[in-house]
């Protein structure tokens, strides 16, 4: 079993996020004052590692894109984790490579290339710098869902090799970098380059650093000019394409490559985490250093995010722990220990919403038991599976000794709900007897449930 650490804290909000490791596994951790696993879905496989993800984090039909080392793409829901869809991102000439698989995931909220509503839309890119636009459609049967339409697809680099890229948050604009390519925004309208930094000039020493990109991500919602960058050799740099070409901003950060950057909902809060473990939050605007988070990491952090709506973080890397921690105090909340190294972390804010909702038909159930309520009628709510046998046992058995001497009157028979095309028939049964010429009202109501369409088949 995974094992769980606490602190002396406040406790953990209410959350859910879900994990993703080198063996292809996707675990979801619910956090209720501590945080656990509560399902895993997939078997492990080393050839399934899980290399890029992307959530549309909505209340009503989310979806969860992961591209994996094999070459496939995956569209599943983070509900269930049920696969919508199954693509394959190389040719059916070309034998999968792990020089050219996919680094870079997004599913689009916004409908794109003229897509249907039974499908979605996806960019992906690898580390070639081959990107492709596509539109993925789903389908009951993985054997029926397939790229839809066209796609459209360009290249990103002309030599190197592409390590990290995002998507802002009006999904018009892109960014790409790696080794040996200097960032770089692309306007997913168009499918066009609009801009291309410039390496930094030779410190004092005359000593050149190359160029090597390992993380970057847009600083605030509102604005795609201002991006942050990380480095492997332990700089983070910002960006302002309307200004320069070369950084507005620049400073080292410890001694090991920035291998996660995420940026806070403030617009200028970001946060670090290094091949160390070291995770730090900076106010970009100055370079200064907010403060460390209190915990060592021991193994390299790969993925930080920021929660839309709550004051925390999480984190996770090659030490195969998630944590949970807090972006005010920089307390740890919560660690849960996965077992396998990690690859990255989502968060599906929308869950708490969707556990409130009541399904159709319990709801429709509810409303008829509150008409009879209102009307005045006794009504006793089904209790549990064991406790319901062993009425139903009793109840049979007064029944064949006062049969002679009672009658049974049939109040009610409606038809609730129907599941699965199913009829389900409830109906109250109530018992009357009569002993010594009297009349007992007080017997009690027993549900009554069976896949037979009328009275007559269940008496």
């Amino acid at each position: 079993m995974p094992r769980t650490t606490t602190l002396e804290c406040p406790g953990c909000p209410s959350l859910r996020a879900l994990t993703f490791d080198i063996l292809g596994l996707i675990k979801v951790i619910e956090a209720k004052e501590t945080a656990k696993v509560v399902e895993r879905w997939g078997e492990p496989d080393a050839s399934r590692c899980v290399l890029a993800t992307s959530i549309l984090d909505r209340q009503f039909d989310p979806l969860l894109g992961v591209a994996r080392r094999n070459g496939l793409i995956e569209v599943l829901s983070p509900v269930n984790g049920d696969v919508r869809a199954s693509i394959s991102n190389q040719n059916q000439s070309d034998k999968v490579s792990e020089d050219n698989s996919v680094i870079g995931l997004h599913l689009f909220r916004k409908e794109r290339l003229d897509s249907s509503s039974r499908s979605c839309t996806l960019l992906t890119c690898t580390i070639k710098g081959q990107a492709s636009m596509k539109c993925v459609k789903m389908s009951k049967s993985l054997e029926d869902s397939g790229v839809e339409g066209t796609q459209t697809a360009w290249n990103v680099s002309g030599s190197g090799s592409i390590l990290c890229s995002k998507v802002d948050a009006d999904e018009n604009y892109a960014l790409f970098g790696g080794k040996g390519v200097e960032v770089n925004i692309w306007d997913l309208n168009q499918c066009t380059k609009i801009w291309t930094a410039k390496s930094p000039p030779k410190n004092s020493l005359g000593i050149f650093t190359p160029t090597w990109f390992t993380s970057a991500t847009f600083l605030c919602k509102d604005d795609h000019r201002k991006f942050v960058a990380g480095t492997n050799s332990h700089q983070v740099r910002l960006y302002d394409i309307s200004a320069q070409r070369r950084p507005v901003v620049s400073f080292d950060f410890r001694e090991t490559p920035i291998k996660a950057v995420a940026e806070d909902v403030d617009g200028h809060t970001i946060y670090i985490g290094n091949g160390s473990g070291d995770l730090a939050s900076i106010d970009i605007r100055t370079g200064k250093l907010l403060g460390s988070f209190l915990g060592k990491c021991s193994g390299s952090i790969r993925s930080i995010v920021r929660h839309p709506e709550l004051p925390v973080i999480a984190s996770c890397g090659l030490d195969s722990y998630l944590r949970i921690w807090d972006v005010k105090s920089r307390q740890l909340l919560s660690a849960v220990f996965l077992k396998q190294h990690l690859s990255s972390v989502v968060f599906d804010t929308k869950f708490a919403a969707r556990e409130a909702q009541v399904p159709p038909h319990q709801q429709e159930t509810d409303e008829t038991l509150q008409m009879e309520e209102e009307e005045g009628m006794p009504v006793k709510r089904k209790k549990s599976s064991k406790e319901h046998s062993g009425s139903m046992k009793v109840k049979t058995k007064k029944r064949s000794k006062s049969s002679a001497k009672g009658h049974y009157n049939i109040h009610q028979n409606e038809v609730i709900s129907s599941v699965d095309s199913v009829a389900w028939l409830y109906f109250y049964v109530q018992v009357e007897e009569e002993q010594g010429g009297k009349l007992f009202n007080d017997s009690s109501i027993n549900w009554r449930k069976t896949k037979t369409k009328s009275i007559e088949e269940f008496l």
